[in-house]
């Protein structure tokens, strides 16, 4: 206590036991390193994008409670944080607070869920039954991935498409096989399980160093090009969300394979082109 916590402690040879030479207001029960301290406050900044959902309120009581355990003096000047760190995301997914809630409740208790999903383009909610496995925010984005009963298959679901959530009062047992690393290990997004693809895309001068500066997908492989390029070599088993990030690319980037993507992008382009030309969708 005197060494670590620096305490003002001393021994009374009369007592046989030790004793404090003044007043002590604070019991520092956390000790943190300056790093560490500056690390759970940029933590901190980060919990801002959890805004709207289930986890934001828990992690600021959780942050609050640490630091009420701090020692009333520190090295690192906490009214400096804001300006120093903060952390921005262009498009926060719009979540239904008590959806997702339920959501979260279910997946850590593993109960049965039923509910109204609308797909992407449907006109109407469809209702289905699903085994909430695991919830996974990828890029920004929160995805639910579950057993849908229906389709007698794991399917992922988007927790912003959810028109209405209700439990079935069912439990169920989650696999032991599952692992959401796996299931996205050849995925660019959440996409995957679709086939096996090499995928090779070759970047201009003008981009190539905002390629080379990320690290895009474990699988990925860079090759410097003429005139400052860059070629960019992946395995995926997914081509949806890849064409995506190519057309994103504004024409500095060529697919060169597989075939199935060069033809899925040359057709978004021209698909593109023709709604630019005729002024409708």
């Amino acid at each position: 206590m005197r060494d670590r916590l620096k305490l003002p402690l001393k021994y009374d040879d009369w007592k046989f036991g030790y004793y404090y030479t003044r007043p002590v207001r604070d019991f520092p029960t956390l000790l943190l390193t300056e790093g560490e301290l500056f690390a759970m406050l940029v933590a901190e900044k980060a919990v801002q994008q959890y805004r709207g959902t289930a986890f934001e309120k828990p992690l600021l009581t959780a942050f609050k409670k640490m630091a009420a355990a701090l020692p009333e003096t520190v090295s690192l000047s906490l009214r400096d944080l804001d300006q120093t760190v903060s952390f921005r995301t262009s498009a926060e997914p719009i979540v239904n607070v008590e959806i997702f809630d339920t959501l979260a409740q279910a997946t850590a208790q593993r109960e049965q869920l039923r509910m109204a999903y609308r797909k992407p383009g449907g006109a109407k909610p469809e209702e289905r039954v699903i085994d909430p496995y695991h919830l996974a925010n990828v890029n920004g984005e929160w995805f639910l991935f579950a057993h849908d009963h229906m389709r007698n298959d794991l399917r992922t679901f988007v927790p912003s498409r959810i028109k209405s959530l209700a439990r079935t009062g069912r439990k169920f047992e989650r696999p032991q096989n599952f692992s959401v690393e796996q299931t996205l290990s050849g995925s660019f997004g959440v996409h995957s399980a679709e086939g096996h693809y090499e995928v090779v895309i070759r970047f201009d001068g003008e981009v190539a160093d905002y390629v080379r500066e990320k690290r895009w997908h474990p699988s990925q492989k860079l090759r410097a090009l003429a005139k400052g390029g860059v070629e960019l070599k992946l395995k995926l088993s997914s081509l949806r969300e890849i064409e995506r990030w190519v057309l994103s690319w504004a024409g500095h980037a060529v697919v060169v394979q597989p075939p199935e993507l060069v033809e899925r992008v040359r057709g978004a382009a021209e698909r593109m082109l023709k709604s630019a030309k005729s002024g409708k969708m």
